[in-house]
């Protein structure tokens, strides 16, 4: 299950955001899929429009293969998101630290998966009990045919 967090609209098209309504007690807090490769631009919208319920995004960790460029400072509304990379990681993570002192662990879903696998790989990663790797999730949804994401994930 996932909470109803509401982003502040992006002008790039709504944040593509899902988030536990237990974070800290799953693999996965939750799932973000980004537009694009470009890790500047994508954290920037992410920390503009993140859920104001779950503080200010200060600092990120990341999975360098997920990325083209990878800044150690990203400008956002309001100050800047500082940025590490776990060196040779392919986990598909992102780490979030906010204001309010909570570490996010998100599944971070490629850019270039269809409408339904985004949805299917963002459902999955809100999905109470998953216990298994970010690479395992994302292999599954891309490996397996059309099926009704509710009944597979729930």
């Amino acid at each position: 299950m996932s909470t109803s967090y509401e982003p502040v609209p992006s002008t790039r098209g709504s944040l593509r955001l899902r988030m536990s309504d237990r974070t800290g007690l799953d693999t996965l807090d939750g799932g973000w899929w980004p537009r694009s490769r470009d890790l500047a631009v994508e954290l920037a919208d992410l920390a503009d429009h993140f859920p104001h319920a779950l503080g200010r995004v200060q600092h990120a960790v990341y999975s360098p293969p997920d990325w083209d460029a990878t800044p150690r400072r990203v400008a956002v509304r309001g100050g800047h998101v500082e940025l590490d990379a776990v060196p040779r990681d392919d986990t598909h993570l992102v780490l979030l630290r906010t204001s309010q002192r909570l570490t996010l662990c998100l599944l971070v879903v490629p850019h270039d998966f269809s409408a339904d696998q985004g949805a299917e790989a963002l459902l999955a990663a809100t999905t109470t009990g998953y216990a298994h790797s970010a690479g395992c999730l994302l292999d599954t949804v891309a490996d397996q045919p059309a099926v009704e994401p509710l009944d597979f994930w729930a």
